[in-house]
C-alpha cells in the first residue's frame, strides 16, 4: 500500500466515523506531519476524498471536511433507490454459500450501537459485493462511503433516524428473499428499506443544525502578524 493510499484510507474513515467533523479544516502542515508524509501523497489522498465527496477543497487555499446538506442527503437516496433494487435483485439470483454467510453474520443481533451502525452498513456493502457485478461494484464503492457516513452522522447527533434495530429486521427480511433466490420481491424490499427510511434520515439531517460554511473563509490561510521588532523596523 502506498503511503497516499494509507493517508487516504485513515482520513477516510476519521470522517465517515465523524472523528472529524463536517466543516473541519483539513490542515495540510499538521496532517503531513502526523502521518510522516510530504505533501506531494497528502494532496494525492485529500483530492481522491474530495472526489468521493467527503471533502471540499479550494484552490490555493485549503481543504475542510464537508459539510452535507438535506439535498445532498436527498440526492444519495435517490440513487441508492436506483441502484440497490439492482443489486439485491442480483444477489438473489448469484449469491453463494459464502456471499450469504456473511449478509446473515451482518444481521445478528448487536449490543453495542456503533457496532450495530457499522454492522448495517456492511450489509449494505455485502449485497453489492453478492451481485458480482464489477461495474455496479465499482460505482456504488463512493456512496458506500458516503452511506457510513450518514449512518454515523446520524447516530452522531442523535436525533430523528430509524431505529437500528428496525433496520436489522428490514435486512434480515431481504436476506430471506435472497435466500430464496428470489429477485423480485429482494428488489421490492430493498427499495422499500430505502424509502421506509427516506422520511426520517432527511429530518435528521434538518435537525443536525451543521451550519452553512463559506468553503473559501473556512479554508483561509491565517497569516502571523510580524512585530516591528521582528522586522528590525
Amino acid at each position: 500500500m502506498t503511503r497516499a493510499e494509507q493517508v487516504y484510507q485513515a482520513l477516510r474513515e476519521r470522517i465517515v466515523t465523524v472523528a472529524l467533523e463536517p466543516g473541519a479544516r483539513l490542515i495540510e502542515r499538521d496532517l503531513a506531519a502526523e502521518f510522516e508524509v510530504s505533501r506531494i501523497p497528502l494532496r494525492e489522498a485529500l483530492q481522491r476524498l474530495a472526489g468521493d465527496g467527503l471533502v471540499t477543497t479550494v484552490p490555493g487555499q485549503g481543504s475542510i471536511v464537508t459539510v452535507p446538506t438535506p439535498k445532498d442527503i436527498e440526492d444519495l437516496l435517490d440513487v441508492r433507490a436506483g441502484l440497490e433494487p439492482l443489486a439485491a435483485r442480483l444477489a438473489a439470483v448469484g449469491a453463494g454459500p459464502d456471499a450469504l454467510a456473511r449478509l446473515r453474520a451482518c444481521v445478528q443481533p448487536q449490543n453495542d450501537p456503533e457496532a450495530l451502525t457499522e454492522a448495517n452498513a456492511a450489509f449494505h456493502r455485502e449485497v453489492v459485493a453478492a451481485a458480482d457485478n464489477p461495474l455496479l461494484a465499482q460505482i456504488m464503492e463512493p456512496l458506500e462511503a458516503r452511506m457510513r457516513w450518514l449512518f454515523h452522522l446520524t447516530f452522531f447527533k442523535g436525533e430523528g433516524e430509524r431505529d437500528p434495530d428496525q433496520q436489522r429486521l428490514e435486512h434480515a427480511e431481504l436476506l430471506e428473499a435472497l435466500e430464496a433466490a428470489d429477485p423480485d420481491r429482494a428488489a421490492v424490499i430493498a427499495l422499500a428499506h430505502i424509502e421506509d427510511g427516506r422520511g426520517p434520515t432527511l429530518e435528521a439531517t434538518r435537525r443536525w443544525r451543521l451550519q452553512a460554511v463559506d468553503a473559501k473563509e473556512a479554508t483561509k490561510t491565517r497569516r502571523r502578524r510580524v512585530s516591528a521588532s521582528t522586522t528590525g523596523a
